[in-house]
């Protein structure tokens, strides 16, 4: 009889895909503060990714609206997504396959799988921040806030910021080195302006109610007197006697978009798991990354991922890895979230109230107001004023275009690694070196999409609400995936790298937490308008109305 394979003392799971290959797990190297660099990874890509549209655009609104006491519910959606990223990140550090392909591995099997997430990638359809640099843009261009009579030239220069964030996708070696550098620059130039700013010419009040915010936990808006909104402590109200309060759900899209872009959401998370595999961490070097279209010929990804065998050196060498992640999500990713967040939100609560621009008068006007604000500011010089207006412009371009390019990859590089490893005939017709064939091919697909989408939008719609449903929309979907994470890495992992009860508790809270947003803006939004016409449907069959109506009165509590 043969000795048994590594494979078999492995006992691999048997999954709806082939099994993985057998190798070693490579020595990492040693992390410490002398060797700073190795600190730029997966984790300040994901920061240059997610400051962005949420922190930029939803600001002035929450702001406006409630100061900063919301913003414990950015507390709760970055901590929550650690946990998640964290997750990832272990099912890419094990086998280096992005979590998508842990999916395909699954039950029912990948074409199910890959109808879900086409599902949930929907919000990936919508190109929202190209529309928004474009009229950040056009005000350079003007030299004020474009008008309705500036659409033409908005909507021109979305078409071509569509087309330019593309450009630098297709050179250098790996994508992923190409995305470090970019949002490494992007990353302190707008932590670095916003904290200048926010120095030199914030209220130490405004300081206080934002980073108080963070704490503020049971926060939540309430309709006062005359229609106003303004903000109570659950807690606090009820403790006092107050009782529970009626809270206000006439914004809860604003507010659950604004969750949504705390830190990152939706599937562009799970993409930690792609990002580390790229940068080679764990068995990530082992199986290889996504090519440029220019330079990267000798760049090659293996079609599925390669695992070791549990071993006491092999053990010793995933607890270095595993604090590369640790140290990645927790002393990078996280902090410079909440940084991200508190931010631009101190810019616009200090001088948005001294702009006039109104986003729902003017489509593009969120990505103005903290500008526009600056440029009204009382306390500067006509010069000063206009020297901070076109800064304070150009840092909005630096935050919107990099955003704009890394989605298109994102996209990409989802739907390449689930085809590369979903799909038998393309595993077994392309070489290992032949996957920019199917990345370039997604990515002008999805181009030429955007372009057609950004004019669906700004001919019907508005880039605001583009926004909002993008950030609803990830709600759903990292909700969704946040119990599919947890249940491969369970099951998928063996048992010696599997989470810890508190980790796994972590993901599932962030799974709970996202799911009840998503419902409550379903509920709040959506629920009226289905009721009303299923009830007119219903119309149609008169023996189901007595039912219909009744149901309804029991959901509304009406006797």
């Amino acid at each position: 009889m043969p000795p048994p394979t590594d494979g078999e003392r492995l006992k691999l799971p048997q999954t709806c895909l082939p099994p993985w290959t057998v190798g070693e797990l490579p020595e990492p190297r040693p992390l410490s503060w002398r060797h700073w660099y190795r600190f730029i990874g997966p984790g300040l890509v994901m920061m240059g990714i997610q400051i962005g549209g949420g922190e930029w655009l939803l600001g002035p609104d929450i702001t406006a609206r409630y100061g900063g006491g919301l913003m414990w519910i950015a507390t709760l959606a970055i901590i929550f997504q650690v946990f998640y990223n964290i997750e990832c990140g272990r099912y890419a550090l094990y086998c280096g396959e992005p979590v998508f392909t842990g999916f395909l591995r699954c039950r029912p099997g990948p074409r199910f799988w890959m109808g879900v997430i086409l599902l949930l990638n929907l919000a990936a359809l919508i190109p929202g921040l190209s529309t928004h640099g474009a009229a950040i843009c056009a005000a350079l261009i003007r030299g004020r806030p474009p008008t309705e009579d500036d659409r033409f030239l908005v909507t021109t220069l979305a078409y071509v910021f569509l087309l330019g964030v593309s450009l630098p996708i297709f050179l250098g070696g790996k994508v992923f080195n190409m995305l470090q550098a970019v949002m490494t620059v992007k990353v302190f130039a707008v932590l670095a302006f916003c904290l200048g700013m926010g120095l030199l010419f914030v209220d130490w009040e405004n300081w206080a109610n934002v980073l108080g915010g963070f704490l503020k936990f049971g926060t939540l808006p309430i309709t006062a007197g005359e229609g106003r909104q303004t903000t109570v402590n659950l807690w606090t109200n009820w403790r006092s006697g107050g009782g529970w309060p009626d809270l206000s759900l006439e914004n809860i899209a604003l507010i659950g978009a604004f969750a949504g872009y705390a830190g990152g959401g939706g599937l562009a998370n799970a993409t930690y798991s792609n990002f580390v595999r790229d940068k080679g961490w764990g068995m990530g070097s082992r199986v290889g990354a996504i090519p440029s279209a220019v330079g990267g010929t000798s760049v090659s990804l293996s079609h599925l991922g390669e695992v070791f065998a549990i071993t006491p050196e092999s053990l010793a060498r995933w607890r270095g890895w595993w604090r590369y992640i640790l140290t990645d999500q927790v002393l990078v990713w996280a902090p410079g979230c909440f940084m991200g967040m508190a931010l631009p939100a101190l810019l616009s609560l200090q001088f948005a109230p001294h702009s006039n621009l109104d986003p729902k008068k003017l489509a593009w006007a969120q990505a103005l107001i903290t500008a526009d604000g600056v440029r009204h500011d009382p306390r500067f010089s006509a010069g000063l004023a206009e020297w901070l207006w076109v800064l304070t412009l150009l840092v909005g371009l630096l935050v919107m275009l990099p955003s704009q390019m890394s989605i298109i990859d994102d996209f990409s590089r989802r739907w390449t690694d689930i085809l590369w490893s979903g799909v038998a005939r393309v595993r077994d017709s392309l070489h290992e070196n032949a996957v920019g064939r199917i990345y370039y091919g997604i990515l002008v697909l999805y181009v030429g999409w955007s372009l057609f989408c950004a004019w669906a939008f700004n001919t019907w719609g508005s880039p605001r609400l583009m926004t909002i449903v993008i950030a609803n929309l990830n709600n759903l979907a990292i909700g969704v995936t946040s119990f599919q994470v947890w249940w491969i890495n369970r099951r998928l992992l063996p048992a010696p790298l599997r989470p810890r009860w508190f980790q796994e508790a972590g993901v599932l809270a962030c799974g709970v937490f996202y799911l009840l947003l998503a419902g409550l803006v379903f509920y709040a939004k959506q629920w009226p308008e289905l009721v009303d016409w299923c009830t007119e449907q219903l119309k149609q069959w008169p023996y189901l109305v007595e039912w219909w109506t009744y149901l309804v009165k029991w959901r509304s509590g009406t006797p």
